[in-house]
């Protein structure tokens, strides 16, 4: 982040940044195909006000990445039980709704599938410790797999209007799923 002190003006002006990208992503469906020039006539901005936020269209693209890491790495958010991760599942599903356009825009592209796979990865980790502590199994690092293989990719279908089924409907799903599994 370039910006160090992120005042109102500043927080707007990324907002715009980010907003533009998200609609150019759609637009093009791959990273690559946007440039800086692109995004700065299409946010009426100019070339200097973006390279004050950022350093190239990929440092956008990275801050949507890392703020949706930091959700699920939340530190402060501690799994010692089955009700702390569907409480977890809540809390990303309530970040998911809450920026539900942006998504649906950011996994429209065809580099989404390396991102959603960094999240799989990350998500999994932090339940796996989480149900090592209190589910006994051989095949546990197996059940976890599957359920988060199958909740990403359900997630992915729902931003890419694949999918017959609301955030809320998911949501509620895949909890019932992850206690019938680890009952």
């Amino acid at each position: 982040m370039k910006v160090q002190c992120l005042n109102s003006s500043s927080i707007k002006t990324r907002n715009l940044i980010k907003e533009t990208f998200a609609n150019l992503i759609n637009e093009k469906k791959q990273l690559d195909k946007i440039t800086v020039t692109e995004l700065v006539n299409r946010a009426k901005i100019t070339r200097s006000t973006f390279y004050t936020h950022y350093d190239n269209i990929y440092q956008v693209a990275q801050e949507y990445q890392l703020q949706t890491i930091e959700l699920l790495c939340n530190d402060d958010l501690k799994l010692y039980s089955k009700d702390d991760i569907l409480n977890y599942f809540d809390n990303i599903f309530l970040c998911l709704k809450h920026n539900e356009s942006t998504y649906r825009l950011l996994l429209a592209a065809d580099e989404s599938l390396l991102f959603l796979n960094k999240l799989k990865d990350i998500a999994s980790q932090k339940i796996y410790d989480a149900l090592k502590n209190i589910y006994d199994n051989l095949y546990l690092d197996l059940y976890v797999s599957f359920l988060m293989n199958a909740i990403l990719m359900e997630i992915f279908k729902y931003f890419r209007n694949e999918s017959h089924y609301s955030l809320e409907e998911l949501l509620y799903n895949i909890k019932n799923l992850f206690n019938k599994i680890f009952d």
